[in-house]
């Protein structure tokens, strides 16, 4: 009797860590048809990056790049002709706590955030209840946004809030820990303490050119709540995420004690936690949406529906068009980003707060998309995710890989190469390892920690397959290293 319980108990335990092995791989809540279970294999086996190497071809498994991007847990949904056809998650919503991420798990969206807020902006200009032309002032009634001499005597709109062209401060928020005290909005605003940002005020002009504003974001948050005299995330509630189906998000910050059991926590590249989980967000507006994929997507369906006139559960089509109009320049719209690939056009936001990272894009055309939200802190993994979706599904190959043909450079002549680059918080580092030489960051506000091998083109010029970027070394008359150049930014080279 003992040794058949010993035995049960075995076979129990046994279970047990296969059923927590299945839960890190892949948690989905649906059954789906054998053509579906197929496409989801082929998303999660043919990772690749944005560049492919000459005569090489580089395929990653889902498995291999969260293991390389220390990535604890992640959501998808992949939408197909304007449906939902499949949700899956992966790893851990927790791994101390082994709380596997499932359909239903939460995560912060960041910066997603924005293209909702745009959403119940523009209800409120579809009402008559706002003109997105009209002086901010006139709406605001708390606080009023303290216009000088680098507004040049210009007027900012609501319209210059939603699409980044208000020429005001402050480009994102870092959030609060727990404990501590957390600051009004009207204090966020100012810059005053226990504000951890500076003060929301013009640089330049408005509608002078794009210049991304989670400040200018914040704003409008205050202008829906003295519009319409509720509190932001009631007023969001009410008229955006219900009526979109999206019942399990929300922007109440700290969210909400029925929420708890379905929140991820937020990880660092270096495999730590965020302190007490996650960060609390204030600027709800800019950053303070709780969700996931699935709520995510039916927003996405919503907007591509009421796109062809086909659906107006919150936004018409004549301010659904409006809305994925480029306000100034080609790319920037109404709390979304406008980006064309190979001739194909999709709508785009991406996310970042303190341990989370998301993306989510639409096609204009076809009701195609991938959301993707993760609980780590580096953007590279939902790119590689989404490029595997868009070409396994066939989004008019709009996400074709660039090829590139890289140089080999022997040991010696690497040496110039390394050191570090930069100054103050943005020490990057080149250093040597058996297969070449990296490019190393340690960068939590932008980059977090990475380590990318670097692939050279030239004896100036290298790619990374993580990230799309313009990179290439600067030289003296001499022909001696000076600086690394990243896009439009230079990193000097430290002296040691």
């Amino acid at each position: 009797m003992t040794e058949n319980i010993k035995n049960r108990k075995s076979v129990i335990l046994l279970l047990f860590f296969f059923i927590q092995l299945v839960s890190l791989y892949g948690q989905s809540q649906k059954e789906y048809s054998k053509e579906i279970l197929s496409k989801i294999e082929q998303i999660e086996n043919n990772l690749s990056s944005w560049v492919q190497i000459e005569n090489m071809t580089q395929k990653w498994t889902l498995q291999e790049r969260m293991k390389f991007y220390h990535a604890n847990g992640v959501s998808i949904a992949v939408i197909k002709n304007y449906n939902i056809e499949w949700a899956k998650g992966y790893g851990w919503a927790d791994s101390l706590q082994q709380k596997p991420v499932t359909t239903k798990t939460l995560f912060q969206a960041g910066s997603n955030s924005k293209s909702l807020n745009a959403v119940g902006i523009l209800k409120l200009v579809q009402e008559g209840k706002l003109n997105l032309n009209t002086d901010i002032n006139e709406y605001l009634k708390r606080w009023k946004f303290p216009y000088d001499t680098l507004s040049k005597g210009k007027k900012i709109s609501i319209a210059n809030l939603l699409s980044h062209t208000a020429g005001i401060s402050v480009h994102g928020f870092a959030g609060y820990e727990y404990g501590d005290k957390i600051p009004t909005l009207v204090q966020i605003l100012n810059g005053e303490k226990p504000a951890n940002s500076e003060a929301i005020r013009s640089m330049y002009e408005p509608s002078l050119k794009f210049e991304y504003s989670g400040g200018g974001t914040t704003i409008s948050q205050l202008i829906i709540e003295d519009v319409t005299k509720k509190p932001y995330d009631e007023y969001m509630w009410e008229n955006v995420l219900k009526p979109m189906g999206m019942t399990n998000s929300s922007y109440t910050q700290p969210p909400a004690s029925s929420k708890l059991n379905l929140l991820a926590t937020g990880y660092y590249n270096d495999g730590k936690a965020v302190k007490g989980n996650y960060h609390i967000y204030p600027e709800k507006a800019a950053a303070g949406l709780w969700t996931n994929p699935t709520d995510l997507a039916k927003y996405v369906i919503e907007t591509q529906l009421a796109l062809k006139g086909k659906s107006q559960k919150v936004l018409s089509k004549k301010m659904t068009e409006l809305r994925l109009t480029p306000y100034i320049d080609k790319k920037s719209a109404l709390g979304v980003f406008i980006i064309e690939k190979n001739g194909v056009k999709n709508f785009e936001h991406g996310g970042v707060d303190e341990g989370f990272v998301s993306q989510y894009v639409g096609t204009l055309e076809g009701g195609n998309g991938v959301v993707v939200m993760t609980n780590t802190y580096n953007t590279a993994l939902f790119d590689e995710i989404i490029r595997s979706a868009a070409i396994v599904y066939n989004w008019n190959n709009s996400y074709t890989p660039e090829i590139k043909k890289e140089i080999y450079i022997k040991n010696a002549d690497l040496q110039p190469y390394l050191g570090r680059y930069g100054s103050g918080n943005y020490i990057w580092s080149i250093i040597e390892k058996d297969n070449g030489i990296y490019l190393s960051i340690n960068d939590n506000e932008y980059w977090g920690t990475c380590m990318w091998k670097m692939h050279f083109t030239n004896y100036d010029d290298f790619f990374v397959m993580e990230k799309d970027n313009k990179l290439n070394f600067i030289k003296d008359i001499s022909g001696k290293i000076t600086g690394l150049k990243w896009n439009d930014d230079i990193l000097k080279k430290v002296i040691e």
